[in-house]
């Protein structure tokens, strides 16, 4: 049997990459670390005590009193576990990584949407993008852009983005054909129509991406920390190499706090 050398290939179309665009991916890696290290800065500029405080009024008015609740205690609890800095530095990867992901993968699934050459072209890259395991996106992210947040970052986008196309593709295609008719019987142009009437319609659909975008955004900023992204999911890997169970469960455990806030906080976005 011939091997293919499907990998040869692939690994060398990483490095012609990274030897001919090296310009390119250090003004990526710029932007985002001072995007990150802005927000964090931002985040970590005020007490704990105030930013608990806002995100539960988030929480609180955005999902009611249980949410509001849940939100004061367990952000309480990642405090008094002294992991507040690991935490916004979480927080600010996954809000970075959350915008990126969306600011590209919706146009792109409103492209989708609209024409089926494009669709055609991008459902079986996001089949790709979507079964690769997580991890294997860190070895050309680490190459391009070196160990810490921003190959964490360009790893995250990659492998939250998929959610966001497939999302914002599926809600306009699901408009009612009565209501679109209707709208063009009215005259309305291209534009009027995706802006005016199919957008609109297909908002519970998008923001079900938005979720799912978010998620898996926090997944992969813990997975990232195998390359020196650092955050919750250094604490989780340092509590593994050092076996130290109380340090790893506390990590494991303000991750799952985080997560159901961002989760819940994202769900009621889809109601507004």
């Amino acid at each position: 049997m011939i091997k293919l050398p499907i990998g040869d290939i692939f690994e060398t179309i990483v490095y012609w990459l990274n030897d001919n665009l090296g310009p390119l991916f250090g003004a990526i890696s710029y932007v985002i670390s001072i995007a990150v290290d802005s927000l964090e800065a931002g985040l970590l500029f005020f007490p704990p005590i105030v930013i608990i405080l806002a995100l539960t009024a988030l929480a609180w008015w955005l999902s009611g009193t249980g949410v509001g609740i849940f939100s004061i205690v367990g952000l309480f609890l990642i405090y008094s576990m002294e992991l507040w800095p690991q935490t916004m530095t979480t927080l600010s990867m996954i809000l970075i990584s959350g915008v990126v992901s969306l600011g590209i993968g919706i146009p792109l699934g409103i492209l989708a949407a609209k024409n089926e050459t494009v669709n055609a072209v991008i459902r079986p890259i996001l089949d790709f993008m979507q079964t690769l395991p997580a991890f294997v996106y860190l070895i050309p992210a680490v190459i391009f852009f070196r160990l810490g947040i921003v190959p964490g970052v360009i790893a995250t986008v990659i492998f939250s983005m998929p959610p966001a196309i497939r999302l914002t593709n599926l809600g306009i295609r699901q408009v009612d054909e009565e209501v679109i008719e209707a709208s063009r019987a009215f005259g309305a142009t291209s534009g009027q129509m995706l802006t005016k009437v199919q957008l609109p319609l297909a908002i519970p659909t998008i923001m079900a991406g938005v979720n799912q975008t978010i998620m898996l955004s926090l997944s992969m900023v813990v997975i990232a920390s195998m390359i020196g992204a650092g955050g919750l999911g250094g604490v989780v890997l340092r509590g593994i190499q050092q076996l130290r169970l109380g340090l790893g469960f506390e990590g494991g455990l303000a991750v799952v706090i985080l997560a159901i806030y961002l989760d819940r906080i994202t769900q009621s976005l889809q109601e507004l």
